[in-house]
């Protein structure tokens, strides 16, 4: 679903002084995930270093997430114009991409209307003999 994010600093995208844009984490494809992360490797200087923290720490992903989601439904724009976005913006796109990885509630909701049922099996503990040696 579309939304709308406001900046605090608007940027120049191709020459347009741009307040708001438009963003859709769900039309974030494979490829603008693996480019998401090879912006974030490249903009910190790790073109060749795997370095893999837990995706829901890794908030430098979460932000070129956040970039993917609005690159989806923007196609004039490209990571270029995403790099122009500063201060406390950089706070509301790095959201995005985190909400992007985290499940939320409605992710999480079972769709089955059938209820789980939890049975204990149970055992029997084994005896064990000990001889003793002579």
């Amino acid at each position: 679903m579309k939304k709308t994010l406001k900046l605090k600093n608007s940027i120049l995208i191709n020459g347009v002084e741009t307040s708001e844009l438009t963003y859709d984490a769900d039309a974030i494809t494979p490829t603008l995930f693996a480019q998401a992360e090879a912006m974030k490797k490249e903009d910190a200087g790790l073109k060749n270093v795997a370095i893999v923290p837990a995706v829901e720490f890794d908030f430098s992903l979460h932000m070129y997430l956040g970039f993917a989601a609005i690159l989806a439904v923007n196609p004039q724009i490209d990571f270029s114009d995403m790099r122009r976005i500063h201060g406390r913006d950089i706070v509301s796109i790095m959201q995005i991409g985190r909400n992007f990885i985290l499940l939320s509630e409605e992710l999480t909701e079972s769709n089955s209307d059938d209820a789980s049922e939890i049975t204990a099996e149970l055992s029997t503990p084994q005896q064990v003999t000990l001889k003793k040696s002579e």
